[in-house]
């Protein structure tokens, strides 16, 4: 997935797929790549399930969020 695609919106079946176990991988990723750019969120978590997507704690963000959050930095020289 890329920025160049589009956002992933919360209700796309895509988002179904990720397991709360895959989307604390991703968070850590986030972490990772967004240092340099002062985007971080430590107290970020999962926090849950709701109607079989997994809720992110950064304001009960969809995983939808996160994704396109990695994709602009994943596409960022």
């Amino acid at each position: 997935m890329s920025a160049a695609d589009g956002p992933i919106e919360p209700h796309d079946p895509r988002v179904r797929t990720y397991s709360e176990a895959e989307v604390e991988a991703l968070l850590l990723e986030l972490h990772e790549r967004g240092k340099a750019l002062g985007i971080v969120w430590p107290s970020a978590t999962t926090e849950g399930v709701v109607d079989g997507r997994v809720l992110v704690r950064f304001g009960n963000a969809p995983t939808a969020t996160l994704l396109n959050l990695l994709a602009l930095l994943k596409d960022r020289p």
